[in-house]
């Protein structure tokens, strides 16, 4: 009876109350009588109401909204992951999304849907909502500037990122000029005018570049210290001048500009000496995520939007505040992380792509249907690359930088990105721009930003060139391992196996340990305290070693295409190794080692010599990233799969045909360079009267001592008492071994080599 209490004690009080509802119901009815309630009967006009309370509904404004945010995300992160592809910012993708979903493009050729998906009388919603992503966007700039680079390093930057202003400025001036008459609006003062077109030449984005520097891994570089103390110091600067200007075409002259100005220079000072003291002293009681209530973020962003009201009443506009409230916050790395955690996702995700397709909307490229209209557009174009690039280059050779990292800064300093368009929207806001105006300022803006990565691509090039540099040959008596990995401990293991495959004194070997950060989860300034983490149990088994190491710690939105650059660009390394076992970089390299290894090969290649594969890919899932990386890099690729390995002394390695001969160079290199004790294992009948025994029997003979081979039954059970590492061909893993030998080979540490695709070797 126990058990039925509960469903006798629901059944009752739903019961009970339900026959209450009715009662007051039916009472409730009695109550209509002589107030002429007209009540709708027939199915042909219960229907037909329902479809006009349907329609009611998609026209509501927040329904239109929500599909707007809809659609404006999913076409974002489509034109964002092509970009990516093609090793360009994600930022571009979102700026060229937002042109698409303008007029410039499905606006033309479709126009009813672009009128149902963006009615006139909804854009005031999204521009408001995308200001408030813009406000959050420009919190995050601010903080990710670091004033403590800007005090102990800014020497030359400051010359070069002013340099890098004044004279784009003044030649935007001077464009204005001959631009004025025909393109600026018929109420527009010259002085307006022309202070927009001297700004919107000027413009670095800070965020952008910054991104670029992490993803190409200069960061650490001089050159990457210098750039980006120029962007930070160039992205306060234009900041501080598009305030003014601003304040000055609102005003109308300079004369009445002055008090906005002398306003504007008192907040300033309120922000710096009163409330940043205010602010670090909170984060110093409240550093960790554990000890930062929702009261303490209440307080910061109650700031940010006081700061951004303040800045909005006083007439420079709120983003400037948000910038300013961001670049007080406390100086501390972590506690500026839980913030930009807190406000990074929503505003770049959600809301800032809702400013991108804002602008595309505004931006109108049909406008520009004349060859004369495209000429103007070159011209502008052609106006901001020489006057941000020429002019960056010149002075950072004038303060002694070479020309090689002269012109890398003028090409990093001429990206314009998310800035620029914040700055010409600012304007056309203001009534400064036309519309013809503004559509050729955004496709410099979008131009300007996706020429900066082949530009350093070329620098690169030109003057590896111009030096006469060759490619160094590579030697036998060379060997040098680049190990990739994703975790600590997955480096440890890789860095054993690779000291086991390098450490004679007689040869010139190197070991080279990389990581790679996901670039769209870490800031720059950020750098420093997760290299150290990610290093430091390398740099402990090193001295456990003996043995040297050097280190190699990048970024990269494409994770799997950077390894690939670092291979063959560099072209210094003989060996690729890395490691598998949990899914690592991302998803690129994935846990289940049947899926993962049944990609390494070349599918027709495996159709064309096994018979019966075809249920192998079929069932087997494929990871397009590690195959790419097998077929693209020049040089061999060794995938660890770790099971607690601590050495390379004894090994096995089962032959299954001449798939596996590259395999004996490896066991020769780990006879020669840690005296390992190996058994070949031949795993099909026959294998041992074939000309494959021929080279078996041949390591026999030069190392007796070391090599044994035997068949397939002679084997060793359990594996795992008996070899430290068992070493297998790609091929011979996917096409060759049954599911159960897999299982019982696995459980110890297995190391599956593919052959370079470049090999000529059988």
């Amino acid at each position: 009876m126990r058990k039925f209490r509960n469903a006798i004690f629901y059944v009752g009080i739903i019961g009970v109350f339900s026959l209450l509802m009715y009662w007051i119901i039916l009472n409730g009815v009695k109550l209509e009588s002589g107030k002429h309630i007209t009540i709708p009967t027939g199915d042909n006009n219960q229907w037909s109401d329902f479809l006009t309370s349907l329609v009611h509904n998609i026209q509501h404004p927040l329904a239109i909204l929500l599909a707007q945010i809809v659609t404006i995300i999913l076409v974002a992160r489509l034109f964002s992951w092509i970009c990516v592809k093609i090793k360009q910012p994600a930022v571009i993708g979102e700026m060229i999304a937002g042109i698409v979903l303008g007029p410039s493009l499905i606006g033309m050729y479709f126009p009813e849907f672009s009128a149902a998906l963006f009615p006139k009388e909804s854009l005031g919603n999204l521009q408001f909502l995308s200001q408030i992503g813009l406000i959050l966007f420009m919190y995050i700039v601010g903080m990710e500037i670091d004033m403590k680079i800007l005090k102990h390093k800014a020497h030359d930057a400051v010359v070069i990122s002013h340099a890098s202003i004044i004279m784009p400025f003044v030649m935007g001036l001077g464009l204005a000029y001959f631009l004025y008459d025909q393109f600026a609006p018929a109420n527009v003062q010259f002085l307006s005018f022309g202070l927009f077109a001297g700004i919107a030449m000027s413009i670095t984005a800070f965020p952008v570049l910054a991104r670029i520097v992490q993803e190409r891994g200069i960061n650490k570089t001089r050159l990457g210290t210098i750039v980006i103390t120029c962007a930070a110091a160039d992205d306060i600067t234009a900041w501080c001048i598009l305030a003014a200007v601003i304040a000055i075409v609102k005003a109308g002259s300079f004369g009445s500009a002055a008090y906005t100005i002398v306003l504007a220079i008192l907040y300033v000072i309120i922000m710096i000496r009163v409330v940043r003291p205010f602010l670090l002293r909170i984060g110093e009681l409240n550093s960790s995520k554990e000890s930062l209530s929702k009261s303490i973020v209440a307080i910061f962003f109650l700031v940010l939007i006081l700061s951004a009201y303040a800045t909005e009443i006083i007439g420079i506009h709120a983003l400037f505040g948000a910038f300013i409230a961001g670049a007080i916050m406390p100086d501390n790395i972590k506690f500026r992380n839980i913030f930009i955690e807190k406000v990074e996702d929503v505003a770049l995700v959600l809301l800032l792509p809702l400013f991108f397709v804002f602008t595309g909307l505004r931006t109108q490229i049909g406008l520009l249907n004349e060859p004369y209209l495209w000429k103007i557009a070159a011209l502008i174009f052609a106006v901001a690359v020489v006057g941000k690039f020429v002019s960056s280059a010149l002075a950072a050779k004038f303060v002694g930088q070479n020309w090689r990292d002269s012109l890398a800064i003028g090409a990093l300093m001429n990206t314009r990105g998310l800035t620029e368009l914040v700055a010409l929207n600012i304007g056309y806001d203001l009534g400064v721009l036309t519309p013809e105006l503004f559509s050729m300022m955004v496709i410099m803006a979008l131009a300007t930003t996706f020429m900066t990565g082949p530009t350093l691509d070329f620098i690169d090039w030109l003057f590896r060139r111009k030096k006469g540099d060759t490619v160094i040959q590579k030697v036998t008596e060379h060997f040098k391992v680049l190990i990739s990995f994703s975790n600590p401990e997955s480096g440890r293991a890789l860095f054993r196996l690779a000291h086991n495959l390098s450490k004679t004194e007689s040869e010139n070997t190197q070991i080279t340990a990389m990581h790679i950060v996901d670039s769209e989860k870490l800031h720059h300034y950020d750098t420093d305290q997760l290299e150290r983490e990610k290093f430091e149990v390398l740099f402990e088994e090193s001295k456990v070693l003996d043995r040297e190491l050097t280190t190699m710690f990048k970024m990269s939105s494409d994770i799997d295409a950077e390894i690939i650059d670092v291979v063959n660009n560099e072209e210094r390394f003989d060996l690729l190794l890395v490691g598998l076992g949990q899914s690592i970089y991302k998803g690129t390299l994935l846990g289940n080692v049947l899926g993962f290894t049944t990609r390494l090969i070349n599918p027709e290649k495996l159709m064309n010599t096994v018979t019966g594969k075809e249920q192998l890919f079929k069932k087997h899932s494929f990871d397009e990233g590690l195959t790419q990386i097998i077929t693209k890099v020049q040089i061999p690729v060794a995938i660890l799969i770790n099971k607690n390995f601590k050495s390379a002394e004894r090994i096995l390695i089962p032959i299954f045909g001449k798939q596996d001969l590259h395999l004996l160079s490896f066991a020769t290199r780990l006879i020669r360079c840690n005296d390992s004790q190996i058994e070949l294992l031949f795993m099909k009948a026959g294998l041992q009267q074939s000309p494959l025994a021929e080279r078996v029997h041949k390591l026999e003979n030069d190392f007796p001592n070391n090599v044994i081979s035997s068949e397939r039954q002679a084997a060793n059970l359990p594996l795992e008492n008996h070899y430290d590492l068992l070493i297998t061909s790609t091929e011979s893993w996917t096409s060759s071994w049954e599911q159960d030998e897999q299982h019982v080979f696995g459980r110890l540490s297995i190391l599956i080599i593919a052959k370079s695709m470049n090999s000529t070797a059988p």
